[in-house]
């Protein structure tokens, strides 16, 4: 990358970041896959996803369609606090 003063390269790094609103989206939807493939195995997906947040233990979670794959790529500390605000977004 050049720049005007002296075309000297710049020794700037550019950075990238998804809103959070992007990052609730692409939660949800590895979420989904991973509740979906539990389902399909006949797992109690509720109960294997929050095995899974307390324990960080991937075998909660099946190889089913890359699921366990897939909650890997989860940040569980942003997913619970999603989940948190959620939840507490819809009064009693």
């Amino acid at each position: 990358m050049s720049d005007k003063m002296g075309d000297k390269i710049t020794e700037k790094t550019m950075t990238f970041s998804l809103n959070s609103e992007d990052k609730n989206v692409k939660m949800k939807t590895i979420l989904s896959h991973i509740y979906n493939s539990l389902a399909q195995k006949g797992y109690d997906p509720v109960n294997q996803i929050a095995g899974y947040i307390v324990s960080e233990d991937p075998t909660y979670i099946t190889t089913h369609n890359g699921a366990r794959k897939a909650a890997q790529k989860l940040d569980r500390d942003e997913l619970l606090k999603a989940m948190i605000r959620e939840y507490l977004s819809h009064p009693a």
